[in-house]
């Protein structure tokens, strides 16, 4: 554990910034649908409304990526980001018709998507030497997330989920905390003159399909993310039994966040990608078929440690094989808002309207799109920089 905490790796503070980031998305991942559920809305609304704060990651991170490069200010950014995304998020408190919890949702994902790419790049920058810890650090991401979502079951258990904006907040104010605490990254202001050159990366045969892979992988967790619990709750499981549910994944996460670094070195980047993309089809189709089989959704939760850790992980070493270290920031943020942004909000805004038809077809819409990825990475997603022990 030495080489972790050393004094040229602020590997606590790193760890802090991500534990409350995740911790965040462990109360509204799994209970905000139940939330909106619970005002009334239906199934169609509550996928519009969850693909909103995705959508504003198609934009947001680009634009404070942009920012990052060209100031330099990395640090200024995620705090007045985290700081922002807590007063635009007070406005849950004041009303709760449709546009208005849209009009919060827009408001506060805008500002909030912009600092975790910019967080990857700082934390990626004292890696250079040894970017497979990445996963070591990003676990505590996932830790976070377990707490809260089994926090969060026991909690609704006993007490009325119109409490969740509240623990939202509170969650918000704590990544604005640990923002204070981060440390100067190690990095130079970029020239912005060079965009030409971002573009000629971004626009490469082999970026594009990675980008593509990843959309495919973000829309069938779109799909999860927006329906899972509701999914859960209409076969008889109760909030905590649900928190759990959503915890067994993560907890699977850990462990393999804790594997990933020697993972990465011997299986390379595109291997892991390739499983991860088998094993999600599999996942999505236990879930749509078999959701009242407690052992067989175990089994695809455990999955989870490779349909979203071992995957992430892999992308994250994915972007900073495929771009110059002096484009980082724009390419994290590509990243974050082509997958996570584009791919989720389609995810959740179409799996929507497939739920409307039947559940079971919203999965199968995710499976789907997973073995859509795993063939376009398959056959195009090859690369000398993707290989075995490439550290560039």
């Amino acid at each position: 554990m030495e080489k972790f905490t050393s004094p040229s790796l602020p590997y606590w503070r790193l760890s802090a910034f991500y534990f409350c980031f995740f911790a965040l998305l462990g109360a509204l991942h799994p209970y905000w649908s139940l939330y909106l559920y619970s005002k009334g809305f239906t199934v169609s609304d509550i996928g519009i409304l969850l693909a909103m704060p995705m959508a504003t990651k198609i934009i947001a991170p680009n634009i404070w990526g942009w920012l990052s490069d060209f100031t330099g200010k990395r640090l200024g950014v995620i705090r007045v980001g985290a700081f922002l995304s807590c007063i635009f998020f007070l406005g849950i408190f004041f009303d709760q018709k449709f546009w208005s919890i849209a009009l919060v949702m827009i408001g506060y994902s805008f500002f909030w998507n912009a600092i975790l790419p910019q967080h990857e790049v700082i934390t990626l920058s004292y890696l250079e030497k040894s970017p497979e810890i990445y996963s070591r650090i990003r676990l505590w991401g996932s830790i976070g997330f377990i707490i809260s979502v089994l926090g969060g079951g026991l909690w609704f258990d006993f007490n009325d989920i119109e409490t969740l904006p509240i623990v939202g907040l509170l969650l918000l104010i704590g990544i604005f905390i640990a923002s204070i605490f981060l440390p100067k990254p190690f990095l130079h202001k970029s020239d912005v003159r060079n965009s030409k050159a971002f573009i000629f990366f971004a626009t490469r045969p082999i970026v594009i399909v990675f980008l593509l892979v990843g959309l495919l992988v973000q829309l069938s967790h779109g799909v999860y993310y927006s329906f899972f619990s509701i999914y859960l709750e209409s076969y008889g499981y109760n909030r905590g039994e649900i928190g759990a549910i959503w915890s067994i994944g993560v907890i699977a996460e850990v462990f393999i966040f804790l594997l990933m670094y020697r993972i990465l070195i011997y299986f390379g980047v595109r291997k892991i990608i390739l499983l991860c993309l088998i094993l999600g089809v599999i996942r999505w189709l236990i879930i749509g078929y078999h959701i009242e089989n407690l052992v067989l959704l175990v089994i695809a939760q455990i999955f989870h440690a490779f349909t979203f850790g071992a995957f992430h992980a892999a992308c994250i070493e994915c972007v900073r094989r495929l771009f110059d270290r002096n484009y980082q920031g724009k390419a994290q943020a590509l990243y974050s808002s082509c997958c996570y942004g584009a791919g989720g909000a389609i995810g959740s805004y179409t799996g929507g309207f497939a739920w409307e038809v039947a559940p079971i077809f919203a999965f199968n819409y995710s499976a789907i799109s997973s073995l859509a990825a795993f063939f376009l990475a398959l056959f195009w997603l090859k690369d000398e920089k993707l290989s075995i022990n490439n550290r560039m």
